[in-house]
């Protein structure tokens, strides 16, 4: 991977990892077209940066994780059904994480779904983006179909919120919170099964993304939840059906897509 590389990968991780977009269907477009090898390295660089995505979650929003210790005993059992999912699930996860089929599949199932989720959740004005244990457990239920790649984390969580009485900007607030320990924990673990694969010389390129990551993800951030407020998960809808289908016409026309 050269320095350009490194840095568009790490810029389309910071915009796409907490829009309801799935960064997965990006980064296997992206990488493709740029020809990037898919070597050892490539696939840890990739979950590496997300860590830079974490700490702007952290940064934009430093005072909720200072309210209470019930506030970490939410994020925890919300993370909890999917922590335990994607351990028993995780064989057959990687094997679906090989098949850009499914995350095109999964992009424009996904989009359909969002095309029409306005209409049946209407926006409140106000609403607490701090859940009962109740209410996090089972927006926690609805991260587990973040699993089947291309669905996207984010998309998940916001819907599972939604049904749960949140209004579209406290579902987003809280899908980030959410992010929080679910890509910690994601990162944690790929990094341990690599981490003695990573050269002196990659260190620098490790550095470099996260950093990007970190600061794009904050400017995404940002503009989402006032878009979303705004203009709700329409727009997102349309966009995932219109990659999914990219996705599927690349491959039809013989052009060599792998996933990361």
């Amino acid at each position: 991977m050269t320095l350009w590389q490194t840095i568009i990968l790490a810029i389309v991780e910071g915009l796409t990892e907490f829009l309801p977009i799935s960064s997965t269907g990006h980064m296997i477009i992206v990488s493709s077209l740029m020809g990037i090898s898919q070597f050892e390295f490539t696939g840890t660089f990739i979950t590496s940066i997300q860590f830079g995505a974490i700490l702007s979650v952290v940064f934009l929003y430093w005072r909720r994780f200072l309210q209470s210790f019930d506030f970490y005993l939410k994020l925890f059992v919300g993370f909890l059904p999917f922590g335990i999912a994607g351990f028993l699930l995780k064989d057959i996860v990687e094997e679906l994480l090989k098949s850009v089929t499914v995350v095109a599949v999964m992009l424009i199932l996904g989009g359909i779904v969002l095309l029409f989720i306005d209409k049946f959740f209407n926006d409140k004005p106000e609403s607490d983006s701090t859940p009962t244990f109740k209410q996090a457990f089972l927006i926690g239920m609805f991260q587990c179909f973040a699993l089947l790649p291309g669905i996207s984390r984010s998309a998940a969580t916001m819907v599972g919120a939604l049904t749960q009485g949140f209004n579209r900007k406290s579902a987003a607030e809280f899908s980030f919170l959410l992010a929080v320990p679910t890509m910690f924990v994601i990162t944690a673990y790929q990094m341990l099964k690599s981490y003695k694969t990573i050269r002196s010389e990659d260190i620098d390129m490790l550095l470099i993304g996260n950093a990007v990551a970190f600061v794009v993800a904050i400017a995404a951030i940002k503009f989402f939840v006032g878009f979303l407020t705004k203009y709700g998960f329409r727009v997102f809808g349309i966009y995932r059906i219109i990659v999914g289908v990219i996705i599927l016409a690349l491959m039809a026309m013989g052009f060599e897509i792998n996933l990361v």
